[in-house]
């Protein structure tokens, strides 16, 4: 065996497998008008990052907010809706990627007809995780399931 073999050996670790029946979701506060799916969060991946799936009902929006020092991405897998960071906006929908910088007062707001599924990664997690989990647990439904599996997009 290789120097370089031992020490990829060494440093491989087994990655961590969930499914969506495995996410845990929760609204923040009851009246918030979206969801986030926690997939992984520093107690499950060992390090400072929040990636969720965050699911907003039609007419619904984050509250406007900020993070100090963490960036927050998003992925639209589903849906439209409008983005808003420091007055700019922007159209949204399937595909479309928004990287959020450190101290940008964001929110998202679903204007589509249907639900909006946007993937949602903040690193550093910033206690982010934390405020998720000391909301409401709610259930993902069969079309929030049908989503993340795309089943939806079959057929």
């Amino acid at each position: 065996m290789s120097a370089t073999e031992s020490l990829h050996q060494e440093s491989c670790v087994i990655p961590i497998i969930k499914t969506p029946q495995d996410y845990q979701a929760f609204r923040i506060s009851p009246q918030d008008t979206n969801r986030l799916a926690i997939v992984f969060d520093p107690t499950s991946a060992n390090m400072s990052l929040t990636y969720c799936v965050e699911i907003f009902d039609v007419g619904g929006k984050t509250p406007p907010n900020r993070h100090q020092w963490a960036v927050e991405m998003f992925f639209v897998l589903k849906g439209e809706g409008v983005a808003r960071c420091d007055g700019r906006v922007v159209n949204i929908r399937a595909g479309d990627s928004i990287l959020v910088p450190p101290t940008g007062i964001h929110e998202i707001e679903n204007t589509g007809s249907d639900r909006l599924y946007a993937l949602c990664i903040m690193v550093p997690n910033e206690d982010f995780a934390e405020l998720i989990r000391s909301g409401i647990p709610v259930e993902l439904d069969e079309g929030d399931l049908a989503v993340l599996r795309r089943v939806d997009s079959l057929g």
